[in-house]
């Protein structure tokens, strides 16, 4: 078994003792990036998981503090920041230039926007997408996007902020399965997600999973009686659009 050290800012950071990592980052013979040996946690990775935002700020004024640093799980402190939905930690992050918000988690390929975008952390979201550098149809090692995930866990509030993104592909599947995010959201029953994608002119209700299943089919299967009063909304309105187009010239 491998002996895990820590150093003392390890674990002021950890706690956010303000004081003492300020008077430990005073001291020329302290290392502000000292992995904790055993899983490469920085005292920046511990603060920003943490959300202590005053120790995050003090640990980014070093100018040879590495924002980037990779964990054991290949995470950055930015991603981890986002997955617990620590806003102001994202946002001082997010000042540095050298801060990649795109970096995805070693492993599984899940970006900031990812983490954000399942653990429903609206703002979190919003301050990435806000970014002219992010990339928000990124998959993950599964093939799915954040808006496919925010739709699978429910997330009405990022799954609209997500589509109100042009560059975000509402019907772009998971790779591994075939559904969509309307697929998603259909077979768990989240009946509002269901309606904000049904909203969308461009949204393919029809597409079908790879077990040939459509997001009807989903909905009937799992008797999600609201959704399937949805699908036979859109499908009365775009019968009714149908019989009001003016007959072709011949």
């Amino acid at each position: 078994m491998k002996k895990v050290v820590r150093t003392p800012l390890f674990w002021a950071a950890h706690f956010g003792n303000e004081g003492v990592v300020k008077l430990l980052l005073g001291r020329e013979d302290v290392d502000p990036n000292r992995r904790k040996k055993g899983d490469k946690r920085t005292p920046l990775r511990a603060a920003a998981c943490k959300g202590h935002e005053r120790v995050v700020k003090l640990l980014l004024e070093r100018e040879d503090v590495e924002p980037d640093m990779l964990d054991d799980q290949g995470g950055t402190p930015l991603f981890w920041a986002a997955n617990s939905g620590h806003e102001g930690v994202v946002k001082l992050l997010l000042c540095r230039k050298d801060v990649d918000p795109n970096h995805p988690k070693k492993g599984n390929n899940r970006t900031p926007l990812w983490a954000a975008a399942v653990g429903g952390h609206e703002r979190v979201v919003e301050l990435l997408l806000e970014r002219e550098d992010i990339e928000p149809n990124r998959l993950d090692d599964q093939g799915g996007t954040p808006l496919f995930w925010a739709a699978n866990s429910g997330n009405e509030g990022v799954v609209k902020l997500l589509l109100c993104r042009k560059d975000v592909d509402p019907n772009r599947p998971r790779k591994r399965n075939n559904r969509t995010p309307l697929g998603a959201a259909a077979c768990k029953g989240h009946e509002r997600v269901v309606k904000l994608l049904l909203e969308r002119e461009d949204v393919d209700p029809n597409r079908q999973g790879f077990d040939a299943r459509t997001p009807l089919e989903c909905a009937v299967e799992n008797r999600h009686e609201g959704i399937i009063k949805l699908f036979q909304t859109r499908m009365s309105m775009e019968s009714v659009l149908v019989h009001a187009q003016p007959p072709q010239e011949l």
